[in-house]
């Protein structure tokens, strides 16, 4: 029997504060609260004395000021990135500048395929083309520190690039905008792909780790029957799309305002360009056809 999903939207973090987590875990939470961030960017502080920080954020002023002021006296030897959104990224080179630390983790941004001619994505300008790590991280990788390491999990589908970091000592994975306990995750192509999305969804529920530490918002408990959960979310909006496809509906903003009904309008395209990545799944999978590869703009019918 599946799981119902369930979000916890009682975090409210402490505006500049760095706050002890866990035993090797300090959490700092950027000033960028959004629709799409929560209450802002988690940027994480990982062992005590010499430090790795995953996520250093946006490029915020304050926010990196703070993040050096959390770590003054102790060293940074890694800073740690899991996808290169403008909200996780661009921090990066202040930071570096500041500390001295090698950059490690995703490769730089890339696209998983390329929209139709003339179309543009809602969320175009989200990608930090100016990241560049010391180090690119693969499966398996790691990098360590004083009674920490930090170990990459490959879990593309949110971004071409995005990585999950293990802390074992800690049972715990550092899961960025894969899973969050807040919200589900935006697959948005180019950069996002549902197929990818749901493969890495199912890589985690063979992990055991107890507890993740996500982008946004708190910490994600007892996170395998989260994942089932929403997986089970995933495939439930996937059968909406499919019944929306076979009651008559063609196109995207069709199927958007019917199975989005009362949505704010700054998420109409997000919520477009989540349609569409499932509609890809679909097509690849042979259940949905279209003329042509699928497209924004394209026109959908049940197999």
């Amino acid at each position: 029997m599946s799981e119902e999903l369930t979000f916890d939207l009682d975090f409210e973090p402490a505006a500049g504060a760095c706050v002890q987590v866990s035993p090797l875990v300090r959490r700092m939470v950027a000033d960028n609260p959004s629709p799409f961030t929560f209450r802002g960017t988690c940027s994480y502080i990982v062992g005590t004395g010499t430090v790795a920080i995953i996520d250093p954020g946006p490029d915020s002023p304050a926010h990196i000021a703070a993040l050096l002021d959390a770590v003054r006296g102790e060293t940074v030897s890694h800073i740690v990135v899991s996808h290169t959104h403008r909200d996780h990224s661009p921090a990066v080179k202040a930071v570096k500048a500041a500390t001295g630390a090698t950059v490690v983790g995703c490769g730089p941004h890339r696209r998983a395929r390329a929209l139709g001619v003339g179309e543009t994505n809602a969320l175009e300008g989200s990608g930090d083309l100016d990241y560049r790590p010391d180090a690119e991280m693969r499966e398996g990788d790691a990098v360590s520190g004083p009674g920490w390491t930090l170990a990459a999990v490959e879990t593309p589908g949110h971004t071409a690039n995005h990585l999950a970091f293990a802390l074992p000592q800690e049972q715990a994975l550092f899961s960025a905008d894969h899973v969050m306990a807040w919200s589900t995750t935006v697959v948005a192509p180019p950069d996002g792909s549902m197929t990818d999305f749901m493969a890495s969804l199912d890589k985690l529920r063979g992990r055991d780790e107890t507890v993740y530490w996500p982008g946004h918002g708190g910490p994600v408990r007892e996170p395998q029957r989260f994942v089932r959960a929403l997986s089970h979310h995933r495939r439930q909006r996937e059968a909406s799309i499919m019944n929306r496809v076979a009651a008559g509906d063609r196109t995207i903003p069709e199927i958007v305002a019917a199975i989005y009904q009362g949505l704010a309008p700054a998420l109409r395209g997000a919520a477009g360009l989540s349609v569409f990545a499932h509609l890809e799944d679909l097509v690849t999978r042979g259940l949905v056809a279209t003329d042509g590869p699928p497209t924004l703009t394209s026109e959908y019918r049940l197999v």
